[in-house]
């Protein structure tokens, strides 16, 4: 079993986010764990590739076969991988968690005669029959169940919700029927003006902020900035909805002349505001009905937001002969259909809102690749999304509150302060301890330049969307920043920074640029080319081959194979090599490539586009040493900006080179 603790930010709880795929691991920590977290929305998110990353447990199940958990702190997911993921800010009490968890899980664990003694098979990995869905309440108790018992519990709720919906709808008649549509219709105004109101704030922050996610240092201004206008657009939406079923009853209670008029207006509005709390159920439904057909694990949110409300609109509502006159809905069926829900389900949402911002902080991996308003956007849809699906049954009561002018105007109060706060820049998108995730890196650029001399400058970069005409104001040092200029990092590309060529002369040795030599070139029935990859004084080096050239290589160190000839994947056309060594490493490679049959080499093509070409080889060198020009800038850099860094990232010196198609 392999047991992966991972960290998406530091401090909180060290929840479970991947698990399986025998559920073995799972209950028996939900069995011992003294605070058990755990949500498997996270697990599913990650295997339909909604997250683009991968976590070492990942390795251990995919390659070795094994089962297990994967546990990550998510807190304060703003710092992940900058200078400011300090321990100081690991709180005692988050490693006291993880520490009595897994003590208790693995006393129980380890001695088990349950253990697999070999690989999972493969059938059992694909199957959903036998894995679990597991969800804490509360962090005090974890829920675990099988797929097959899931599959079982929603289909039956699915076949009970269908069949009460039927009777329903042949006792109601065509009134019914055509009420329940337009119920619908308040469902869909309600999620479009949502989604639409929030959205719009989102594309208008970067016009008056500072940064497009000025949120970051100060989670809790999305709730001003994006819950506000979404709840605003959610009951707009819904009135209008409110406003259609209502008149189209109108029409049908006209009919009936034993009412007087002002008793026939009364029971109109009480007859939608029922039709409007319904609609809501039925929405859960669908989710239900969807999620039950994918065996998606996380489809228990539908269940749980569909059967309490529905039960106690059932309890204290419902009727079963038409002719009993509507009444107002009672406060007891809200408490009461949403007191489980939201004691379920409420822990998720904040923790996904809150990773969504960290995320944001880190958002534009290409830097300039995406727009900025991009990280807003989706966690503003997101934010829509929650609000349309939680507060579906709240909002149904509003229409006939005396309170419905409060409440908007109170929400619009709260929205426009919000908004004012960003504006003014009284509070500011980042602090010294949520800071703004950057690169600095003194490049030596030889692409392209055979027999010239390399091209020296600074470049400095962020990942966090948004322009850094700030953070130049201050450092100064002669950058200029824009589009201009397209830096070729291999792992990453930068298509919006800012460089400066001052004084970017010293710090470096040519003697430290890489050497890409072709030693033979043979063209009999397959062309195959050998290189000679000398990394200077580099351990830490990155190889991206051209796939559309290559169909296949070998990559030998000291006469030993490392990559076999064996078909390599590729990730838009570029197969790439990392490689991180030691001390004594080393710094010399062999790589034989195999052309492809329909390499551009190969093709008669026109001069003109030999400059238009993709290079056969691109190698990126990196040196943990400061030039003085980059120390300068480091030294002037914000205190609101951090050094952002991973396995990818360049250090503080890197080398650029390439081989062309046609050297």
């Amino acid at each position: 079993m392999a047991i992966d603790l991972e960290a998406m930010g530091i401090g909180g709880k060290s929840s479970i986010f991947q698990a399986g795929p025998h559920p073995l691991a799972v209950e028996s920590f939900a069995s011992v764990a003294k605070y058990p977290s755990g949500l498997i929305i996270a697990q599913d998110l990650f295997s339909s590739g909604v997250i683009k990353s991968a976590t070492d447990f990942q390795v251990y199940r995919e390659v070795a076969g094994l089962s297990g958990l994967d546990f990550a702190y998510t807190d304060n997911g703003a710092v992940y991988h900058t200078k400011n993921d300090k321990l100081e800010l690991l709180k005692s009490g988050s490693l006291q968690h993880l520490g009595e968890n897994m003590l208790a899980f693995l006393l129980q664990i380890a001695p088990s005669s349950h253990l697999s003694k070999g690989k999972v098979m493969d059938d059992d990995r694909q199957s959903n029959q036998d894995t679990a869905v597991f969800f804490d309440i509360l962090g005090q108790y974890m829920v675990v169940y099988r797929q097959r018992f899931a599959n079982m519990l929603h289909n039956s709720v699915i076949m009970q919700s269908l069949l009460i919906w039927t009777t329903s709808l042949l006792m109601g008649g065509y009134t019914a029927a055509f009420s329940l549509v337009l119920s619908c219709l308040s469902i869909i105004l309600m999620w479009i003006f949502s989604i639409s109101f929030s959205a719009l704030v989102a594309l208008i922050l970067p016009l008056i902020s500072s940064s497009p996610v000025p949120y970051v240092s100060t989670p809790w201004l999305v709730v001003g900035l994006f819950a506000a206008p979404a709840f605003l657009g959610a009951l707009t939406g819904q009135h209008l909805g409110y406003l259609v079923l209502q008149r189209y009853l109108s029409n049908v209670y006209a009919k009936r002349k034993q009412l007087s008029p002002v008793i026939q207006a009364d029971l109109i509005k009480l007859e939608t505001e029922r039709w409007l709390y319904k609609a809501g159920s039925l929405q859960w439904l669908v989710l239900l009905i969807i999620g039950t057909y994918y065996k998606i694990g996380s489809s228990y949110v539908a269940l749980v937001w569909l059967v309490p409300p529905a039960f106690a609109y059932g309890l204290l509502e419902a009727t079963l002969t038409p002719v009993r006159l509507p009444k107002p809905l009672k406060l007891a069926t809200l408490l009461m259909g949403l007191a489980i829900p939201i004691l379920v389900s409420a822990g998720i949402f904040i923790r996904f809102a809150n990773t969504i911002i960290g995320l944001s902080v880190r958002f534009d991996r290409n830097p300039g690749d995406t727009p900025e308003w991009l990280p807003s956007v989706a966690l503003s849809f997101f934010i829509a999304v929650v609000i349309c699906l939680t507060l579906v049954y709240l909002l149904s009561y509003i229409h006939l509150s005396g309170a419905k002018t409060s409440i908007v105007l109170s929400t619009c109060i709260f929205f426009v302060l919000s908004l004012a706060a960003v504006f003014s820049g009284i509070i500011p998108p980042f602090t010294e301890d949520t800071a703004r995730a950057v690169n600095v890196v003194h490049v030596v650029d030889t692409t392209g330049r055979l027999g010239e001399k390399p091209n020296s400058f600074v470049s400095l970069s962020s990942i966090t969307p948004g322009k850094l005409t700030k953070e130049i104001d201050q450092i100064k040092e002669g950058f200029v920043c824009g589009r201009h200029k397209v830096i070729d990092f291999v792992t990453f590309s930068v298509k919006y920074g800012c460089l400066t060529f001052d004084e970017t002369e010293g710090g470096w040795n040519e003697s430290d640029i890489p050497a890409l030599d072709v030693v033979n070139d043979t063209n009999g029935y397959k062309r195959i080319t050998q290189v000679v990859i000398d990394t200077k004084r580099s351990k830490r080096w990155f190889l991206a081959i051209n796939t559309e050239e290559i169909e296949d290589f070998m990559f030998k160190v000291d006469s030993k194979e490392v990559v076999p000839a064996d078909g390599k994947s590729s990730v838009d056309g570029w197969h790439i090599i990392q490689v991180s060594g030691g001390k004594n490493a080393p710094t010399r490679f062999d790589l034989t490539l195999f052309w492809a049959k329909n390499s551009t080499r190969q093709s008669h093509k026109m001069q003109g586009q030999e400059e238009l070409q993709r290079p056969l080889l691109k190698l990126r060198t990196d040196l943990d040493k400061l030039t003085p020009k980059a120390e300068r800038v480091l030294k002037k850099l914000p205190p609101w900006c951090s050094l952002f860094g991973k396995s990818t990232s360049p250090h503080t010196l890197s080398f650029l080179s390439s081989l062309p198609v046609k050297f």
